[in-house]
């Protein structure tokens, strides 16, 4: 039982709201300002998730997931001009190709490290398959994201032990949320930031007099563009029978749009703010996902896997990135990417000020996904 129950759906949906004005107003204090509103939204909703006020899940936060995520999208790509861009989608690549070979290389030293042949022994694998199907499960999530940990769940046959798979979805949740936190931190440590190459792009790519021009004219066109695009990005991936192709449609929209036409989608003033707000609420009701007291009771073991898996991915992703002289953003949102996907990724780069990586997080989390499958699977079967 929780202080707000699952199927109050007008009390969550506040809830929501507030956490999210709340990280906003708290990020303009002196410690808010160096933990960012994003870390801080993130941090309320588990702590009110798990101090049972609200729900770990509910009607009205898949409502967020369905609506408000596709949406983000375009409401972050109205001025995404593919002209001006090529060179930091390029540089993009480069860095979310270095965050998934960070990740491969954290499960395989995760894997080899722990005893994880006793995991799921319910699961209809072979005892001697389960480490190398443990392996392809957390690399094709920590590249791709939801989607490929469902299909390799199916692939390696682990989603047939519902304990395991409950208990592996609880503790990439949770781990989710809290290396987006550790992201979003990052560029605000100068001991660490000054080993990198500055950031010289999109920092304040904010038009000057956007605030004076924002009106509820301009609020309520680029909300009716921005759904016209996702209405047609649907109608287009259920033509072709593609649903997992669904963000890239929409984006291409976007991109297409902002490309063809700028000066027209350059007035839409008030997108990108809106857009920034929503992602607020979108993490603070992925973070609400987080049970910690059921994570710990079932799989214990799956926490240390992970926590080796992430802090090999980061080590590797700072080190090499250092080393190709790419920027601390840059990484930051190529392993967002990675590990959270192509809709967190955006929503944080917006969140951080990063307007020109806005774009690029959203084209590396798509090429996630087609890569999550195939290096997943690529483990499980060279490992077995």
């Amino acid at each position: 039982m929780t202080l707000i129950s699952a199927d109050n759906d007008f009390a969550l949906m506040a809830a929501l709201f507030v956490i999210a004005g709340g990280a906003f107003l708290a990020e303009k204090t002196r410690i808010g300002s160096h933990l960012t509103g994003a870390v801080i939204a993130i941090l309320a909703a588990i702590a009110a998730a798990n101090l049972r006020i609200i729900p770990h899940s509910a009607p009205a936060f898949d409502f967020v997931f369905s609506y408000f995520v596709p949406v983000l999208i375009p409401l972050f790509l109205f001025k995404a001009n593919l002209r001006h861009m090529l060179f930091e989608t390029t540089r993009m690549t480069g860095a979310f190709l270095i965050a998934s070979v960070g990740t491969i290389i954290g499960v395989l030293v995760a894997v080899s490290i722990l005893d994880v042949s006793a995991l799921a022994p319910a699961a209809n694998i072979d005892p001697a398959s389960r480490e190398a199907a443990v392996a392809g499960l957390f690399a094709s999530t920590y590249i791709g994201g939801s989607v490929n940990y469902a299909a390799l769940g199916e692939i390696t046959g682990l989603s047939t032990d519902a304990s395991f798979f409950s208990a592996a979805t609880a503790t990439d949740n949770l781990f989710s949320a809290v290396f987006l936190s550790v992201l979003a931190l990052l560029p605000g440590l100068n001991w660490l930031a000054k080993h990198f190459a500055r950031h010289e792009h999109g920092e304040a790519a904010v038009a000057k007099d956007n605030g004076e021009r924002i009106s509820a004219t301009s609020l309520t066109l680029a909300l009716a563009v921005a759904i016209t695009f996702v209405a047609a990005g649907d109608a287009i991936t259920a033509a072709l029978g593609m649903p997992s192709l669904r963000y890239a449609i929409i984006t291409a929209l976007a991109l297409v749009a902002a490309t063809a036409f700028p000066h027209w989608m350059e007035r839409l003033h008030g997108g990108f703010e809106l857009g920034v707000g929503l992602a607020f609420v979108f993490f603070a009701a992925i973070a609400a996902g987080a049970d910690l007291v059921a994570m710990v009771k079932i799989a214990p073991l799956l926490i240390v896997l992970v926590v080796i898996l992430l802090s090999v991915h980061l080590v590797v992703l700072l080190g090499v990135g250092r080393l190709f002289r790419l920027t601390l953003p840059e990484l930051v949102t190529a392993s967002n990417a990675a590990i959270l996907g192509a809709t967190t990724a955006p929503a944080l780069a917006a969140a951080r000020g990063w307007h020109d990586l806005v774009t690029p997080g959203v084209l590396v989390g798509v090429l996630g996904y087609a890569l999550g499958t195939f290096t997943g699977t690529a483990i499980f079967h060279l490992w077995a």
